[in-house]
């Protein structure tokens, strides 16, 4: 799941596989989108697919910020455990430029066919706006902190309406109280337009948007929460591109 492009076709055969892997031993599935060993999902997926866990160019931030939430949303809505990387939860990039100099990974280090470049992903969250290493602590931080990391941080991010940290303490929020989010062991399937994942669970439904541009749907009931603004107009609803939305039925 954790190396799936962000395609409808292979997203829907992951999930497929891994609920099935696991219905036989009784055991929940698990779910992960980011760790320490492999690039950021905001940066894998503002990048082109095909180019592994293990990416060194920031590529397009707004696209890769907007999948990233979706992709997020879609994760905690299947059943299972979800488990979410320090700093994913306030949208944070690789950071695909450290000097040679600073870097930690033992791996950098090593004989040839070791890859080393998992320090991008392992850079200090920020706490703060401001500060010597953002808030992350007095000593500073064992890996540099981007210019404008503060503009990320908990601090400014929180209270804010639409931000990561908010829609991702709203999605937790939900999945924790809502009966048809995290408990179970299926999901059931349903259509949807070329390129949109729609599933039901009980009393819920998630549609997933995963193309570029906006895409018509029946409305699935009343809107719990989205990843970007959708239009409901009566019966049917606008999810723009790369979009999620939660819908209680």
């Amino acid at each position: 799941y954790l190396a799936t492009a962000w395609d409808a076709a292979e997203l829907r055969e992951v999930i497929d596989t891994s609920l099935a892997a696991m219905r036989p031993v009784g055991a929940p599935a698990t779910w992960v989108l980011s760790n320490h060993d492999v690039t950021r999902h905001a940066t894998r997926f503002a990048n082109p697919a095909g180019l592994g866990t293990q990416i060194r160019t920031p590529g397009d931030r707004e696209l890769g910020l907007r999948r990233a939430r979706a992709a997020s949303l879609l994760m905690l809505a299947l059943p299972g455990s979800a488990y979410v990387y320090q700093g994913e939860e306030l949208g944070l990039p690789d950071v695909t430029d450290l000097p040679d100099e600073a870097r930690q990974d033992p791996s950098f280090f090593r004989a040839e066919g070791q890859d080393g470049f998992r320090d991008g992903c392992r850079v200090p969250i920020p706490w703060t706006r401001e500060g010597r290493s953002y808030g992350f602590g007095d000593g500073g931080s064992w890996l540099p902190q981007p210019a404008g990391w503060g503009e990320l941080s908990v601090e400014a991010q929180t209270g804010v309406e639409g931000s990561t940290l908010e829609l991702y303490r709203a999605a937790i929020a939900a999945r924790r109280d809502h009966p048809g989010l995290g408990a179970g062991t299926d999901v059931e399937w349903l259509d949807g337009p070329e390129g949109v994942l729609v599933f039901a669970r009980p009393g819920f439904v998630c549609t997933v948007n995963t193309t570029g541009a906006p895409v018509r749907i029946a409305a699935r009931g009343r809107v719990l929460l989205a990843s970007s603004p959708v239009t409901v107009d009566g019966a049917e609803a606008e999810l723009p591109a790369d979009t999620t939305v939660w819908w209680t039925v």
